[in-house]
């Protein structure tokens, strides 16, 4: 075991522990989206993870930086606020649900964080993206709707992890990138509805559907 001090409390984790990673094992919340216990590799693709550490000159990403023995951490500062504010508000703005319409029990994930690096939850008018995208795609077991997804990855993640054929993927560039499922509607749609997909969803995107039986 090794020791790290994070906000000036020490705790105790594991060499090759991210930053993250020991954070969040103690108890030390840092703002993540696209983050995986199960992946080796993180994604790093939120941004909404930067700490500040004593041995770099700038905020690194929590979820690919590894801890040290003696490592100084700070997760609040004014630099580090900075950083996730503007990810946060980019990927606000291509997310159209609020409070009142969201889906997800409360709070949801994007609550959370916005509650925490205090940001509000609308992004001004001038600050909402047009996505050319559909407003919901009707699947076997699930409905997803691309307005409501921020593209963390953590749902075509946890399915390639699980299925070999890989039926959850990315489409499509920029803003417009939606997560995309081969024989989507279609009766051979390789998916045996195991439900990780939505289990890790942190958005309400993907909506299980309820067995035909309670139809």
């Amino acid at each position: 075991m090794i020791r790290i001090t994070v906000d000036g409390k020490e705790i105790q984790t594991e060499q090759g522990k991210t930053i993250l990673q020991a954070c969040l094992e103690n108890g030390i919340y840092i703002p993540n989206l696209c983050f995986l216990e199960t992946r080796e590799q993180p994604r790093a693709s939120c941004r909404l993870c930067f700490v500040e550490t004593s041995d770099a000159e700038r905020p690194v990403t929590a979820c690919t930086e590894t801890v040290r023995d003696g490592l100084d951490v700070r997760t609040n500062t004014e630099a580090v606020r900075r950083l996730q504010r503007t990810a946060f508000k980019l990927i606000m703005s291509a997310h159209h649900c609020t409070p009142k319409t969201c889906p997800v029990a409360k709070p949801c994930q994007l609550m959370r964080i916005a509650r925490h690096i205090q940001v509000g939850l609308n992004p001004r008018p001038l600050e909402t993206l047009e996505r050319d995208v559909q407003e919901e795609v009707d699947l076997t077991f699930f409905t997803y709707y691309p307005f409501r997804c921020v593209m963390c990855g953590k749902c075509v993640d946890v399915c390639r992890d699980r299925n070999e054929r890989n039926p959850l993927t990315f489409a499509k560039r920029g803003f417009d990138t939606v997560v995309t499922f081969f024989g989507s509607g279609a009766s051979n749609l390789p998916c045996d509805d195991c439900g990780a997909c939505v289990a890790v969803c942190p958005t309400g995107a993907l909506i299980p559907k309820p067995p035909p039986s309670e139809s």
